[in-house]
């Protein structure tokens, strides 16, 4: 195992951070207001009480920028992730599906699915994450060396009590990070380098996010309040939930 320089994390980070906030800023300059109506839920902000156009369209739209901007900064941290063991063991992209790592640590192959948190799917996920690791298995041919080969789910962040899942072991957080980077405070030297310009970029993403905001509530006061601005929850429930148009 090399032991990963800081500057080496530094640059990469650097170097690919930048599409992150670029992909968070295009999908919000693209975003279209019926779009995002479509996928909430109405009774929802009905029963939180909210009585304005403004203030419905800011939470529909900061809790769909927020499950996207999760998807896109997931697939970052996988990058990263791939990334650091690559330095550190030798890590590569496995040829299988659904595995994201493969590498060899202490004569022991790991092959590895990563997500972002340890919260990320419901029972018929996880059942396709086993099914993927048992494929993985066959395809790299290690059956008869099974007793060297682990199964890993690998979370970047969170906490696991009990990681022994029977035929893979869950990883989250700093156990994660020690297990590919061989560094037990890994996890920490991550966080400086990804602040790194993030003022001057939340400033350009500010920037479009108020004008969205301002769109966006023209366009609901238009569509969907009455002449009085009260919101018209017959005619967004209409748009939202109703039968559809064959």
């Amino acid at each position: 195992m090399a032991k990963i320089p800081l500057q080496k994390l530094t640059e990469y980070i650097e170097k690919e951070i930048p599409a992150f906030h670029g992909k968070r800023l295009e999908s919000l300059k693209t975003l279209k207001l019926n779009a995002v109506l479509k996928r909430k839920n109405p009774y929802l902000f009905k029963a939180k009480h909210v009585t304005s156009a403004p203030q419905l369209v800011q939470m529909v739209l900061d809790a769909h920028l927020s499950s996207q901007e999760e998807t896109i900064f997931g697939g970052f941290l996988e990058s990263l992730a791939i990334h650091v063991c690559s330095l550190a063991y030798d890590g590569q992209k496995a040829p299988a599906e659904g595995i994201d790592l493969m590498f060899e640590r202490n004569s022991v192959r790991y092959l590895v699915s990563i997500k972002s948190g340890p919260n990320w799917g419901n029972s018929r996920q996880i059942a396709k994450m086993r099914d993927d690791f048992k494929k993985a298995r066959r395809i790299l041919g290690t059956n008869a060396f099974a007793q060297n080969v682990v199964a890993i789910n690998g979370c970047c962040y969170g906490q696991e009590n009990v990681e022994d899942k029977g035929d893979y072991i869950k990883k989250c957080g700093q156990n994660f990070w020690s297990l590919i980077s061989g560094d037990e405070e890994f996890y920490t030297k991550i966080i400086e380098p990804l602040g790194h310009n993030a003022k001057i970029r939340n400033e350009e993403f500010a920037e479009e996010y108020g004008k969205v905001i301002t769109r966006f509530s023209c366009e609901f006061a238009r569509d969907f309040c009455s002449p009085d601005g009260a919101i018209n929850w017959a005619m967004l429930l209409r748009f939202n939930s109703g039968k559809a148009k064959m």
